[in-house]
């Protein structure tokens, strides 16, 4: 304010009045800011002065007309609006105004205090020089302050230099404890809650208040609503949505929130609800108030909250540095917070929000294998409180100025996370509660999370029958784009334990539609995928990057790679050699045939480097019939590192691949043979006995091998049966007659609405074993997770739905069985659509049906979409076999 009327003498001097009229409005600023920091209402002298000296330069300059008459048409015109202006301003200042005429001797013996507090304050907003701040604090200090500096310079220590803010609250609230009342307090937390987003406001200074405020409060209930502010301006330090709170007020949010569920426990009476707003005066209620307290709060919000900034931290640090295995190791000091909140929330009978404090347990654990699992269980119990006790050791040298805290708060809610012995039993225990008390997008959530921890379980039969019966596959593309992520990789973890067990087809099933796309990384949110024909919006960018998974739980995609090429690689390279004559009459996996035809275009074929160069090189030793080549090739990939099993699954792998080479064998030379002894296939393929029987047999059966069993001699009779030209095209007619029946069938059913179960199904489609829609049995062995290409129904895939609907939109479950007995399909993924919005992802820019074809838009489907069933099809469509 002193340097402001500076200035405005300055002006005076050169008779400028627009610079007189800028200094005017903004000393009134500035006298609003000190009546409202100092909580007075006396008008300081300063400003009457002012008043004062602006009116008499103004009536003198009004009655100057030749210096009037001089005045440019802006400076005439600032000087007509000051007289408006002042002449306005003064009214309500004419009581002080005129004492100060009669008497200004009298008024300025106190103005010097009052000169070096305006100082001090602009000191502490304006300066940031330290050097600055010293020496200007030096020359408005008194001389025993000066002295005790000296002392303390002397001595070598160093005194933190408190902002003008921080001397009122001291002067405000060091006094004795009897003095500072409930409506002192009140009105300060109104106050700086009400300054909470305003322009210029200090967040980190704001929260310092708060937890200042913390320590006077009256009574248990007025101290849990400042905490609650506390909470929330925390909140407020980091307002960017792509940026992460920082790490150590992170780690202070979570240690209010632990001292809230204290303050609950101690007094059961105080409840915390969002719903209704409490009286004025709730919080002036004491301990000794035996009837319930209302404070407005929400513990689960809060909660979610913390969580979002620990998943954001862990998005943004980078995955290769020790900052980030830091902030790992708090993930037990968020579990315990989590399991104190449940707790609380179970015991006030609130079972709603306590579902979703267990999904928010279940998600931290769902993707950690028992290794892992065990080992954040003994950082949680060598470990201190989980890093909390570190942390209460530094709160008091924060908040030791003031008062001692008038409300003593002891610890009641445990500080270290308790952990069962197996993660399998602790995820029993939270699906269990979320089952039977949470909502739709709750349960799903903790469902596919329970898929997925079954999955890197190796217990693939008990996550298969979860998916089926739970029907996610049905309705995921109506969902939100977090929960459709959480079923991509509940489904790549799905086909990766199929691997593991040795279920080849199933596996494959299950994988085959994430790499349909070619966009893996995007439908894992394992990073973002560029494409050539679609450019993407700075904003698409953001949110896409805002859903990104951190480092530590992503699913190794070489790994997956591998995996689904190594089954296509097992089911196709029979597949071709069975229908050599006509190859592409039937495609088990687009994807692999597309790699394989590029393969065969090159003139030269170099050494295999990457996963992909491994299993075409494989392929074409297999296709060759030499299974030992094919296994080393396979066997040198370093994926299988990554592998727990690492010995049991390569054995699987030789075994499979010797089979596949029998196969392809027996399909590529049967025309060449009459005959073919059981002990010479033994020895070539270095099988039993026992097991080419066995898959001999399997493919007499199924009409694959036309051939019989010669008992005695032990040897295979092959019967050269040759179709006729007629013959040949009966069958192609007899298949597309087929196709068109059901595509009648599916058109029947979206006008009448049946496909409810198996009785609204035709005989023939029964017969089909179209399992998915009921969840009933599988077959052994024998049937894939998903659809055929003309048994889809409604819409078939799962991916890049914009939410249209879908007349049976089969997932991974369904299967059928062509004319010769070969199981084929491919699971559903579930794409990017538009849903209701998540509350960590921000998913609202990539939701509803929109114009072009974007990568959250719908793809192109298998089968026909149901908009597309009522449809006949025509007898020129592609054979199906």
């Amino acid at each position: 304010m002193t340097t402001t009327i500076d200035q405005m003498k300055n002006a005076m001097k050169i008779n400028d009045w627009v610079s007189l009229q800028e200094s005017f409005d903004k000393i009134n600023k500035q006298l609003d800011k000190v009546m409202r920091v100092t909580e007075s209402e006396k008008v300081p002298t300063l400003y009457i002065r002012a008043l004062v000296m602006l009116e008499d330069f103004l009536a003198q300059s009004l009655a100057n007309k030749d210096a009037k008459k001089k005045m440019s048409p802006s400076n005439a015109k600032a000087l007509n609006s000051m007289k408006q202006k002042l002449k306005k301003n003064n009214r309500q200042y004419e009581d002080l105004i005129n004492k100060y005429r009669e008497n200004p001797e009298v008024e300025i013996e106190g103005e010097s205090d009052e000169l070096t507090e305006e100082d001090e304050e602009s000191g502490s907003e304006f300066e940031e020089d330290p050097s600055k701040i010293a020496i200007g604090s030096e020359g408005d200090e008194d001389e025993d302050e000066d002295d005790e500096g000296g002392e303390n310079l002397a001595e070598g220590g160093w005194e933190k230099k408190m902002s003008k803010k921080d001397k009122l609250m001291d002067k405000q609230f060091m006094k004795d404890p009897s003095e500072i009342t409930w409506d002192t307090v009140d009105k300060k937390l109104k106050e700086i809650v009400a300054a909470r987003g305003r322009k210029g406001t200090q967040r980190v200074e704001q929260v310092e208040q708060l937890t200042f405020l913390t320590r006077v409060a009256k009574t248990p209930a007025q101290k849990l609503e400042i905490l609650f502010s506390v909470v929330s301006a925390q909140f407020d330090v980091n307002p960017s949505l792509s940026g992460h709170m920082p790490i150590n007020v992170w780690k202070k949010c979570v240690q209010n929130m632990l001292v809230i569920l204290d303050i609950l426990v101690q007094y059961s009476n105080i409840v915390v609800d969002d719903t209704v707003e409490p009286e004025e005066n709730e919080t002036q209620k004491g301990a000794d108030y035996k009837g319930t307290i209302r404070v407005w709060g929400n513990l689960l919000a809060f909660l979610e909250r913390i969580d979002t900034e620990l998943f954001k931290s862990l998005q943004c640090i980078d995955p290769h540095t020790r900052e980030y295995v830091e902030r790992l190791r708090d993930e037990p000091m968020f579990f315990a917070l989590a399991q104190n909140v449940q707790d609380y929330l179970e015991r006030v009978g609130d079972f709603k929000a306590a579902a979703k404090v267990a999904l928010k347990r279940v998600e931290l654990v769902y993707y950690k294998p028992q290794e892992v699992y065990d080992a954040m269980r003994n950082l949680a119990e060598h470990t201190d409180g989980g890093n909390l006790e570190g942390e209460e050791s530094k709160m008091p040298e924060e908040s030791s100025r003031g008062p001692p805290a008038f409300v003593v708060t002891p610890e009641l809610v445990p500080r270290k996370p308790t952990f069962p012995e197996s993660s399998r039993r602790l995820m029993d225990i939270l699906v269990s509660l979320i089952y039977k008390y949470g909502d739709e997008r709750t349960k799903a959530r903790a469902m596919l999370c329970d898929i997925y921890h079954h999955a890197i379980l190796d217990e693939f039969s008990t996550s298969r029958d979860l998916l089926l019966m739970s029907h996610l596959q049905d309705s995921i593309q109506h969902m939100d784009i977090s929960t459709q992520i959480l079923f991509n990789r509940a489904m790549a973890q799905l086909g990766l334990c199929a691997f593991r067990v040795g279920l080849v087809a199933e596996g494959h099933a299950c994988l085959s539609e994430l790499y349909s796309g070619g966009r893996v990384k995007e439908l894992l949110a394992q990073g973002v995928s560029q494409s050539r024909y679609h450019e993407k919006t700075p904003e698409q960018e953001r949110l896409e990057r805002r859903r990104q998974m951190p480092y530590h739980m992503h699913i190794n995609l070489e790994l997956l790679e591998a995996v689904h090429l190594i089954c296509a690689m097992l089911l196709e390279v029979p597949n071709m050699a069975a229908n050599s004559h006509d190859a592409k009459r039937k495609v088990i996996s687009k994807t692999f045939r597309r790699l394989l035809e590029v393969n065969e275009r090159q003139t030269f074929t170099a050494p295999p480097e990457n996963v992909r160069d491994h299993v075409l090189a494989a392929t074409r030793a297999l296709s060759k019939g030499d299974f030992q080549k094919s296994f080393e090739v396979i066997s040198s990939l370093d994926v299988w590192k990554l592998l727990r099993n690492r010995e049991s699954v390569l054995e699987m792998l030789q075994a499979k691949i010797k089979e596949e080479a029998l196969r392809t064998y027996l399909f590529t030379y049967s025309s060449s043979y009459d005959s073919l002894r059981l002990d010479w296939l033994t020895k070539m393929f270095d099988l039993s006995d026992t097991q080419i029987h066995s898959i001999v047999s399997k493919m007499m059966i199924t009409e694959e091998l036309r051939a019989t069993w010669d008992q005695p001699t032990r040897c295979i009779l092959f019967h050269d049966v040759e179709h006729t030209r007629l013959q040949a095209l009966a069958f192609h007619l007899t298949e597309k007659l087929s196709i068109l029946a059901e595509s009648n069938e599916r058109a029947i059913e979206a006008k009448t609405g049946g496909g409810g179960g198996l009785d609204g199904l035709p005989l023939r489609r029964r017969d089909g074993q179209d399992y998915a829609a009921v969840g009933a049995k599988w077959q052994d062995n024998n049937l894939s997770f998903s659809q055929t290409r003309q048994q889809s129904g409604g819409a078939a895939r799962l991916g890049y739905n914009s939410g249209g609907g879908s007349g049976r939109a089969f997932g991974p479950g369904q299967a059928s069985r062509d004319r010769v007995g070969q199981s084929r399909g491919t699971g559903g993924v579930g794409g990017y659509s538009g849903g209701y919005q998540s509350t960590r992802y921000q998913d609202t820019a990539y939701g509803g049906g929109g114009l072009g074809r974007t990568p959250y838009q719908t793809a192109a489907t298998r089968g026909s979409q149901m908009d597309a069933s009522t449809r006949m099809v025509s007898l020129n469509r592609g054979i199906r076999t």
